[in-house]
């Protein structure tokens, strides 16, 4: 059965540099359409794309990302934020790898670029008036 996914994939420094989206297409029968892409100064990747291709090939392949350390995470989910309850503290800008969090300057506010953010999440935890808000 076919089957499209989008997923966020997290590449730890190691592996940033295979060849990981090629191995799936070659060697897993998937068609990839990479929506967003990113290296953090931590030298970690972050890739938000869409596979599309038969279940059992996807099922093979997320045996193979999680082999390689990748971690793969559904992308369910959108990030917003709550304008009414962020405080501008700028905690949120510190954890987000794709700078789609920034302080405008000089007043400091917290701008949020949605078209930056990769869902990765660590914003919502991080945040202490909870105006990063996970939507599913």
């Amino acid at each position: 059965m076919k089957v499209a996914h989008k997923v966020v994939l997290h590449f730890p420094p190691a592996v940033v540099e295979q060849p990981v989206i090629y191995i799936l297409s070659r060697d897993y029968n998937l068609a990839f359409n990479i929506l967003k892409a990113t290296i953090s100064q931590q030298e970690e990747g972050i890739i938000v794309l869409e596979l599309s291709g038969e279940d059992k090939d996807f099922k093979r392949a997320s045996k193979y990302l999680k082999k390689q350390g990748i971690r793969l995470q559904p992308l369910l989910q959108d990030i917003r934020k709550n304008e009414d309850k962020c405080v501008h503290c700028g905690l949120c800008i510190a954890v987000c790898p794709t700078d789609a969090l920034l302080a405008e300057r000089p007043s400091m506010k917290v701008n949020f670029n949605a078209d930056h953010c990769v869902v990765c999440g660590e914003c919502v935890p991080t945040c202490p008036v909870r105006a990063m808000e996970l939507h599913f």
